[in-house]
């Protein structure tokens, strides 16, 4: 069970990797972002193929082709039906029809300059060594389909300008043939793929992400950052423990840095690199980030009761050994100070007990601080730094070990001059 909604990814982190040429391979990398995989090979595996990317960068990195020539290739093969190819009737009807004859030859010409480019300018050159052997067969065959077009000869033919009647029949029979048995379908597919792989890892490098290493025992993040803010502060996390009490005033940082966090686990096990410098993490069987909830009109929940149903659901996972990643910011502030307290408690003493999952938690109850957990360190405790300079806050976002009691509100009230204005 996967609860990452709050994270925004397909309207914030998608389009991070997103510098695709159509819709078709925009899709390819749609799935290969939304859906975190499952197991440590698919994973380490996704990894080989980026890395195999990223080591042909220098080759791909003017990868590029006209938009209209895709889709105008595209929509011929679609109008091609399997074994509708007859080369007398094809070619009497060429001679005949004029308008027929222009507009093959027209889009004919278009596929061969986009194919003979791709072929020679990158699937030739293309070192396959660094990807997965299955990987690697399946650019080969990527390649292959190219190859059958028999391409140097007909640009040759086409920049002497002398394509002629039976060259567009050759080509029209090759193109039947590959619809017949199912190329063509397969050619599309993995070239959607290529350019999805390709994108993703043009943002990789763009964003200066790196890929994580997993270990069932350890959790570590260096350099953390959010990628959608300019100028970052970067921050370590260790977690020695399962259980992690996150603290700071309001606006000194704590949702970003859940958000952060989480989306470092959830794009780590997608196959993806991650928004750090380095990242040592297990491999989650549910991952659940409550960082935005809001009361839903739909369901008729209330604040609360979504934050109920979220723990609940995270704990039904827990019960069943389940190796869990859940952040929960400012847990039950839907809920009066009091019920809050009592509660929270309770739910953080009970998580200590799933020691093979991991649990932060952000809060502003402060009276946690007094908790036997925290003081015998059963429980660890972060905070985000915040300096006032006067009646004036200073932000610096850095996370430090240990517990944070300044609390800004009065402070900005005052300042304000609300007390002179309700007095």
């Amino acid at each position: 069970m996967h609860n990452t909604s709050d994270l925004n990814i397909e309207d914030e982190i998608l389009p991070l990797f997103d510098f695709t040429f159509n819709y078709y391979s925009g899709q390819a990398v749609r799935e290969l972002i939304m859906f975190p995989l499952s197991s440590q090979p698919e994973i380490m595996n996704r990894q080989h193929i980026l890395k195999g990317y990223g080591a042909n960068r220098e080759l791909l990195k003017d990868y590029s082709f006209s938009r209209f020539n895709l889709s105008e290739i595209y929509d011929y093969f679609e109008t091609f039906s399997a074994g509708s190819f007859f080369g007398p009737q094809l070619r009497w009807k060429l001679i005949f029809n004029e308008k027929m004859r222009h507009q093959q030859r027209g889009r004919l010409i278009l596929l061969i300059h986009l194919f003979y480019r791709i072929q020679t300018a990158f699937f030739e050159k293309l070192d396959i060594q660094h990807f997965p052997r299955e990987y690697a067969t399946e650019l080969e065959r990527l390649h292959g389909f190219l190859i059958d077009f028999d391409l140097e000869r007909y640009e040759t033919i086409l920049r002497k300008k002398k394509i002629r009647i039976r060259h567009i029949v050759e080509l029209m029979k090759i193109i039947t043939e590959k619809v017949t048995n199912g190329q063509v379908a397969s050619f599309w597919k993995r070239w959607f793929q290529f350019e999805s792989y390709l994108s993703i890892s043009n943002g990789i490098i763009k964003n200066g992400f790196v890929f994580p290493s997993f270990d069932e025992t350890a959790f570590s993040m260096e350099g953390l950052f959010h990628p959608l803010i300019k100028k970052a502060v970067r921050n370590d996390l260790f977690a020695h423990k399962n259980v992690i009490l996150l603290t700071g005033p309001n606006m000194s940082g704590k949702s970003t840095l859940l958000k952060s966090i989480s989306l470092c686990v959830y794009l780590g096990q997608t196959g993806l690199a991650v928004p750090a410098t380095k990242v040592v993490m297990p491999l989650f069987t549910t991952i659940s980030a409550a960082i935005n909830l809001t009361d839903s009109i739909v369901s008729g929940y209330s604040h609360f009761m979504t934050e109920i149903i979220t723990l609940k659901n995270v704990l039904a996972d827990a019960e069943k050994g389940s190796k869990c990643f859940a952040v929960f910011d400012e847990l039950f502030r839907g809920t009066n100070i009091e019920d809050a307290l009592e509660i929270s408690t309770v739910t953080i003493r009970g998580l200590t007990r799933f020691t093979n999952s991991l649990f932060i938690i952000s809060t502003h109850l402060h009276q946690l601080k007094d908790l036997e957990e925290i003081k015998n360190k059963t429980i660890a405790t972060y905070f985000i730094e915040c300096e006032l300079n006067g009646n004036t806050p200073v932000f610096t976002y850095k996370l430090k070990e240990g517990w944070s009691d300044l609390k800004l509100g009065r402070i900005l009230f005052e300042r304000e001059g609300l007390n002179k204005m309700l007095s």
